[in-house]
């Protein structure tokens, strides 16, 4: 390794990528956008104040002088509103319904849904389903940012396998060099055959083309890892050329065997795609209440008291005074006979329900199918890995017995290129089974809808 290399470790990369990383940042807005609907679902229940002024005057004649004012003040319980108003209706052609005196008319009222609305009405609805959305814009958010996590990762461990090839394939060129420029001396001195000085120059020349290859391939996964990497100032992050992967052992462990029933438990209780699921079932739920209750005929009742009094400092006779006796009263009742729109949209609720059953089921199906793949895979690479950890073992007795034949005379330089050639693959192969390992572990804990802890 050069000596000037920094070396920049997974962890430290998944902390830069979950801290900076645009699509992160831009998950963590979808949170922030359900509770925005939240409080615009609130806004159904400020309290409303409307005024209206109207005045007409033809030939020296008031015609009307209408002034109404009114604060509505939603009620959660029953649906209901609570009313204050003042009137003042007066002129010559004003309505004999609605005039009143000069002082006006006060009132304190109530109007409440007696049958469609009393349990829930649209904006009760609309408020519960807005919270509802708030849990599954958290989860639609963990599953974006594990999307993003998940793909570093990947990118991560393609990075470490090219660098492995590169250093594997450099130090094979750094020997073929220092052994060619061995055997061109031996050979000027008459020591070796000059063909085996061709050998050499030729396996030189092999391995510096291989070199210049996998150079191209480093600097792509370099390229590909830099995509990922921002500033706190929002800023693209370039991965210099002396940074290098942590330099990561066969693992050894049967660690996941242990866990592989916990991760499944968790995964059926946390995996980001159920909650969505979840939650998409509840938002269903209230819109089923909601539809059932609109079933009901419409039966509102809304009642005033009404009084002349404008304050408490003036005298107003009893029979003008805020007393039961003083009211005003409305009914508005209105029903469907065939129910054809309700009955159709509440039908329409439970075949969307049934099809969300359906996709639980599913879908809760392919994730534990996707973290028992991923668990054999492991399985599989730690096979592979101890496997190959032998085979490199054996190849490196080979080639160091067949450099101490070459030494005595006994072996030729093809045969110990050849043992060489082929160490150096199986080293390669190595750093791909362990790559792949490492892509295996993010791939099980993705699938179990998380990250994993290092």
């Amino acid at each position: 390794m050069n000596q000037t290399a920094r070396v920049f470790a997974l962890n430290d990369f998944e902390q830069i990528v979950l801290a900076n990383h645009p699509v992160v940042k831009q998950a963590g807005l979808l949170t922030d956008e359900a509770r925005a609907k939240v409080q615009q679902a609130w806004g159904d229940f400020d309290p409303a104040l409307k005024s209206y002024f109207g005045r007409k005057t033809f030939g020296n004649t008031e015609y009307y002088n209408n002034w109404s004012n009114e604060l509505k003040i939603p009620v959660w319980l029953g649906g209901a509103d609570l009313k204050v108003g003042y009137d003042r209706f007066v002129g010559t052609y004003t309505n004999p319904e609605t005039r009143t005196g000069v002082p006006g008319l006060t009132g304190l009222g109530l109007s409440i849904p007696i049958g469609q609305g009393f349990l829930i009405d649209s904006r009760r609805n609309t408020l519960r389903q807005s919270k509802v959305m708030v849990n599954y814009a958290e989860a639609e958010k963990i599953k974006q940012i594990n999307q993003v996590w998940f793909t570093a990762v990947k990118d991560y461990w393609n990075w470490f396998y090219a660098y492995r090839q590169y250093e594997l394939i450099r130090e094979g060129a750094d020997l073929a060099y220092k052994r060619f420029v061995a055997v061109k001396n031996q050979t000027l001195l008459g020591d070796k055959p000059a063909i085996d000085s061709v050998e050499a120059a030729i396996t030189f020349q092999e391995r510096s083309l291989q070199l210049e290859k996998i150079k191209v391939e480093l600097n792509n996964t370099r390229l590909l890892m830099s995509n990922h990497l921002w500033n706190e100032r929002e800023e693209p992050v370039e991965l210099t050329e002396n940074t290098v992967p942590q330099n990561t052992e066969p693992p050894a462990s049967a660690y996941y065997r242990s866990q592989l029933e916990t991760l499944i438990d968790n995964a059926s209780s946390t995996h980001p795609e159920l909650l969505m699921l979840k939650n998409k079932g509840l938002q269903l739920q209230l819109e089923r209440n909601y539809r059932r209750e609109m079933l009901k005929p419409k039966l509102n009742l809304s009642a005033s008291l009404i009084t002349s009094r404008t304050d408490f400092s003036n005298y107003v006779p009893e029979y003008y005074d805020l007393q039961w006796s003083n009211y005003k009263l409305g009914v508005d009742f209105s029903f469907p006979l065939f129910l054809r729109a309700q009955r159709g949209k509440l039908q329409e609720i439970k075949v969307k329900q049934l099809a969300l059953q359906y996709d639980v089921k599913q879908t809760g199906r392919e994730i534990n199918t996707n973290i028992l793949n991923a668990f054999n895979n492991l399985v599989a690479y730690e096979s592979q890995l101890a496997i190959q950890n032998l085979s490199i073992e054996n190849q490196q007795t080979l080639l160091n017995g067949e450099l101490a034949k070459f030494d005595l005379g006994e072996s030729t330089l093809f045969l110990i290129n050849s043992r060489e050639t082929k160490l150096i693959d199986m080293k390669i192969k190595m750093a791909e089974l362990v790559a792949g390992y490492q892509k295996a572990v993010a791939q099980l804990y993705y699938s179990v809808g998380t990250i994993a802890e290092r």
